[in-house]
């Protein structure tokens, strides 16, 4: 019997959709339509690659567990997968019918952490000029998350288990995970990139 922990990978770009409050400030920042649109197809190629990963693997009723970028311990994990796919968000659509398929979501990552990450970047995307202080406050805090969200791994993810992992291009949570969890990247290994607003 296979007793390893495996952590599917998956390098996600954040659909307007998932970005809630911020999309709008987001898409502003975006200087011109050409640029929106190349960004909205290049998000659309890499969930059709991820929806066909994941059409692929034999998930079932036991052994399957889900982390999702930006989703908080809280008891209301289901109810905000729900909105979210309601609302349009391929992510959290793909969430749903893998659920249907038996694997089990889990709360991700710290609540208080994520509201911190919100309002800092509620504060970056307002400033014009770069400021180099806020920069390096995001990039603790995204290392907090990452934390975190490693630990949280660690702590359920069983012997025998896969995990399936989405999480968006800037973190590492790899340099968190324990050394007998063994990674598959079925899209690619993320090359860190700044074109995602986290």
């Amino acid at each position: 019997m296979n007793r390893m922990r495996i952590l599917i990978y998956l390098p996600i770009i954040h659909t307007a959709e998932d970005l809630g409050g911020l999309a709008g400030a987001v898409a502003q920042a975006r200087t011109s339509e050409a640029a929106r649109q190349q960004h909205e197809q290049t998000i659309s190629l890499v969930w059709d690659q991820i929806e066909q990963v994941l059409e692929s693997l034999p998930i079932g009723p036991s052994g399957w567990r889900l982390y999702q970028d930006g989703l908080p311990v809280c008891e209301q994990e289901k109810a905000i997968v729900d909105e979210l796919a309601a609302g349009g968000s391929r992510n959290h659509r793909l969430l749903q019918q893998l659920i249907e398929r038996g694997a089990e979501l889990m709360g991700t990552e710290s609540g208080d952490l994520l509201v911190d990450e919100y309002q800092l970047q509620k504060q970056l995307l307002a400033i014009k000029a770069p400021d180099a202080e806020k920069d390096v406050t995001a990039a603790a805090l995204l290392s907090q998350r990452d934390a975190w969200i490693g630990h949280r791994i660690n702590q359920t993810l069983q012997q025998g288990e896969v995990g399936i992992l989405f999480i968006g291009l800037l973190h590492n949570v790899e340099a968190h995970l324990d050394a007998d969890i063994q990674l598959r990247y079925p899209v690619g290994k993320p090359a860190l990139s700044s074109a995602e607003v986290q």
